[in-house]
């Protein structure tokens, strides 16, 4: 019997148990470009520039300038190693997330000392240094500084008292400062520092590095799947059927999580914000999801860090923006909302749901459907219609028969090449609010375009009509187990 997966080390320690998806290194590597520049060519994936593939999760053993840390990088950067550290399997990940919303478990107190407070490093401390106390890689020579891509924040809204925990930009800027970008509009915390700016007041936050995958994936929920109030750790506890376990911060009037491998405790400070290039002058940010890298903000917020705890010889977990982690992380939760909201609509017609790395995990998700009685001819696009109303940062939709792979985009463009006429079976959207980071969803683009992230969103119908089933049967195979000619 395999051991659980509660936190990143036991994650690391299944995937070591899996053939092809873990290698690490003693070779010394630059956290500054470098270490990124290595994994790109290892197994990003995702939209990074060619040449890359799906490959392991890597662990660099010696980083340079941090003597006792490790870093870890694509955890998640697989649809397989995700299903494996999720206990299901790859097809049925964003079911068991839709599930899982619906039967939260809160998480709870830890008792007794915290792992993740094992060492502590206070900002009253002469050797303070967020440079020096956490291995940030700075993903392209292009980018503002250090960042921490994985931080997964968690804060309290300073009028209600609920709790979130989602994951922001976070650019480490001085020994004792962190820039945030908040989305706008798009990430609870940020409507709790607003709020707390309007009442003149700072807002606790604590940053966990290094934690149980099921974290990540459920910190990535959006509304309305999960709206303001909703705890997202209460995800991650349906997915491992027992609480998350929190601890109270040392310096700061939140909790974090207990077994995380680093925790940043801070505090959001009102009336005050940051150039993002401000040490580098880059005019950049860092790789975005798209596979462009993002223009640098001037509407940062500051955090100011008042401690730094960790475990004792701490993993330190990253990813690269456009990688196949980021698709995880944010087209798993989005294939779960979406399949959740249609199965509502119409139950049993919608099989399945892929987000895939073309699109990011956001911008392009293919939706299976099976047309049951003639009376479901249509109901395929009305369920698109219901992915784009949710879903602002969707911007194309594909429709398939249940006959074909949705996972596999060979088999959806397949599906497209023999079931699908331009004239017919595309519907357009257009002048509707999309993603600002994709840089065709710009006026200088199309004259139909208004304003920067708006787009002209577009479902794909492929498709067979209902009544014409019959012509398009795929070619059927004798179904036989291989494995006695091949063992």
């Amino acid at each position: 019997m395999q051991d659980k997966v509660r936190d990143l080390r036991s994650a690391l320690k299944r995937l070591k148990q899996m053939e092809g998806q873990y290698i690490e290194t003693d070779v010394e590597v630059d956290p500054m470009a470098e270490l990124a520049g290595v994994y790109r060519y290892v197994g990003a994936g995702g939209t990074v520039k060619r040449p890359t593939k799906e490959g392991p999760a890597m662990v660099f053993n010696n980083v340079k300038g941090h003597k006792d840390a490790r870093v870890a990088i694509g955890v998640l950067a697989s649809r397989k190693r995700v299903a494996a550290l999720l206990d299901c399997k790859p097809e049925e990940l964003g079911k068991k997330l839709y599930h899982s919303v619906d039967n939260p478990i809160a998480p709870v107190e830890y008792q007794g000392d915290a792992p993740c407070q094992q060492v502590v490093h206070k900002v009253e401390d002469p050797d303070f240094n967020l440079y020096d106390l956490v291995p940030a890689p700075t993903n392209t020579p292009d980018d503002a500084g250090p960042y921490i891509t994985l931080g997964m924040c968690y804060a309290t809204h300073p009028d209600t008292g609920v709790h979130d925990v989602t994951i922001h930009r976070l650019c480490i800027q001085g020994k004792d400062e962190l820039s945030i970008f908040f989305t706008p509009g798009a990430r609870h915390i940020g409507a709790m520092a607003e709020r707390a700016e309007e009442l003149g007041q700072k807002l606790p936050i604590s940053i966990s590095i290094g934690v149980d995958p099921a974290i990540e994936i459920g910190s990535c929920f959006e509304a309305p799947t999960t709206p303001l109030g909703y705890d997202e750790l209460s995800v991650a506890g349906a997915l491992r059927n027992e609480p998350v376990e929190l601890c109270k911060c040392l310096t700061v009037n939140e909790m974090a999580i207990a077994n995380a491998e680093y925790v940043i405790e801070g505090e959001v400070i009102p009336n005050v914000r940051v150039q993002e290039d401000q040490n580098s002058h880059t005019g950049y940010a860092m790789p975005e999801f798209p596979g462009y890298t993002g223009p640098a903000s001037s509407q940062c917020w500051l955090i100011k860090v008042k401690a730094v705890t960790h475990r004792e010889n701490p993993i330190m977990q990253t990813c690269i923006g456009p990688s196949e982690e980021h698709v995880s992380m944010a087209g798993i939760p989005t294939e779960a909302s979406i399949y959740g909201m249609v199965e509502k609509a119409m139950p049993g017609r919608l099989q399945n749901v892929y987000c895939g790395s073309a699109g990011g995990g956001k911008y392009m998700a293919v939706l299976q459907f099976k047309k049951r009685e003639a009376s479901d001819e249509g109901r395929q696009r009305q369920a698109a219609l219901l992915a784009f109303s949710a879903f602002s940062e969707l911007k194309h939709v594909f429709l398939v028969d249940e006959d074909v792979d949705c996972f596999d985009m060979n088999d959806v463009l397949w599906a497209m090449n023999t079931r699908f006429q331009g004239d017919a079976d595309i519907i357009t959207i257009p002048g509707v609010r999309c993603h600002p980071l994709d840089p065709s969803n710009d006026p200088t683009c199309s004259s139909s375009i208004r304003d920067h992230g708006i787009a002209c969103k577009t479902i794909f119908d492929c498709t067979v009509p209902y009544d014409q089933k019959e012509r398009f049967k795929r070619a059927r195979f004798m179904e036989v187990d291989p494995e006695h000619w091949l063992s």
